[in-house]
């Protein structure tokens, strides 16, 4: 077997790290602003966490459309086309004259999201060396968190002209990424459906819920969808400003600590999975996200909350790669739209409950616990991995 560093990435790849950087960048300035936004409106803490909800809910009941729309457009028309909707969307909301506005347009928003997460997902597993799959995971996730460490730098600086400003922002970077991934890939055999088109029977969701692994990754994902995808830009946020007396500004600097935490770990953890297997990585990177989120209520001064957050950071780093890696060892080279599907709606379910849960659970009893069950998810997730072999061994099925 070629050492992971040693095999040629396909073209395909690479164009898919370079629109998912130019989305993070966009979502990096947007995300501290979103709360914040709706707060302004003057509703409460679950509500203004109900925005991030709304999102993750239309990704949630959108994504057996978005399979479908992947299978008969192909994945490069649908990818281009779901960002162009949440492009739209986005710039409507800088518009929003009132909270329900926000709510509605920022939720339609969620239905173009999973057009093009389970496109790229899909297409990247269909291009990933098997010897690989964990660098291929590894760029992926670095295109976003790259971005995303970007992302709240330049947040910090666009909130100065006003609370709307960052959705402008956004709206650009997604006319951006949608220009990028059309014009890169429009050779590409693999990005559509045509007569080079994988034929292999798909794998059913009912064949992927017989591999241990994969139930036990869409409770893994459902974790790390609750806390990175949830609470991290909805309930983070609304800490900084009541214990810090913090704006959208500073929360910033706070979600780019958790995104430089990511940085420094992405790129070895891709190898670490393809060396030393992916089940050590997801259980150290689950317990030190955990432990994060334990402490980060309990952050004296604004340093420390960054620190906390930078430290949440590297566990994702160690844990997330490892997820992607392990959905493409069980689909392997079939097509499994219907699996990838299910692996994105597992977490957006926990996008769409950890804002609403959370932020319930800071107006009724606050910050402290809201932090402590978003621990106790990553907890259960470390567990369950230990108890189910490491997935490198499904590389072993006759067609690897």
């Amino acid at each position: 077997m070629s050492r992971p560093s040693a095999v040629k990435l396909p073209f395909e790849v690479w164009a898919l790290v370079a629109g998912a950087f130019t989305v993070a960048l966009g979502y990096g300035v947007v995300a501290p602003a979103i709360p914040q936004y709706a707060h302004a409106f003057g509703v409460s803490n679950l509500a203004a966490s109900g925005i991030v909800s709304a999102f993750a809910l239309m990704r949630l009941v959108s994504a057996p459309l978005a399979g479908w729309v992947v299978s008969r457009f192909g994945e490069r028309r649908a990818y281009t086309a779901g960002i162009l909707i949440v492009a739209l969307s986005t710039g409507a909301c800088a518009l929003a004259a009132n909270y329900p506005q926000l709510l509605l347009l920022r939720g339609a928003g969620g239905v173009g999201s999973i057009m093009f997460t389970v496109a790229a997902t899909a297409l990247l597993i269909k291009v990933s060396p098997v010897e690989a799959r964990g660098r291929v995971a590894s760029l992926n996730a670095a295109g976003f968190l790259l971005g995303g460490l970007l992302g709240p730098v330049f947040g910090a600086l666009v909130a100065g002209f006003g609370l709307r400003a960052p959705f402008v922002f956004y709206f650009l970077t997604l006319l951006a990424a949608a220009t990028v991934v059309w014009v890169a890939l429009r050779g590409s055999t693999l990005a559509g459906v045509g007569k080079d088109a994988d034929r292999r029977a798909a794998m059913t969701l009912g064949e992927a819920l017989r591999v241990r692994q994969y139930p036990v990754l869409l409770g893994s994902v459902f974790s790390f969808g609750w806390t990175s995808f949830g609470v991290r830009v909805s309930v983070v946020p609304l800490f900084v400003a009541a214990a810090f007396h913090g704006d959208a500004a500073m929360a910033a600097w706070v979600l780019a600590a958790y995104a430089a935490g990511n940085a420094i770990l992405i790129f070895p953890s891709g190898r670490w999975n393809d060396t030393i297997g992916r089940k050590p990585l997801l259980i150290v990177g689950m317990a030190v996200g955990a432990a994060a989120y334990f402490a980060f209520p309990a952050s004296p001064a604004l340093w420390v909350a960054c620190l906390v957050m930078l430290v949440a950071g590297a566990g994702s780093a160690l844990a997330n790669p490892g997820q992607q890696a392990v959905l493409a060892d069980v689909v392997g080279k079939r097509r499994g739209g219907k699996v990838v599907a299910g692996y994105s709606m597992s977490s957006d379910l926990g996008g769409v409950l950890g804002p609403l849960v959370a932020g319930g659970i800071v107006d009724a009893a606050g910050f402290g616990w809201a932090f402590a069950v978003s621990g106790a998810l990553l907890v259960a997730s470390a567990i369950a991995w230990s108890l189910v072999p490491d997935s490198r061994a499904l590389q072993e099925r006759p067609g690897e």
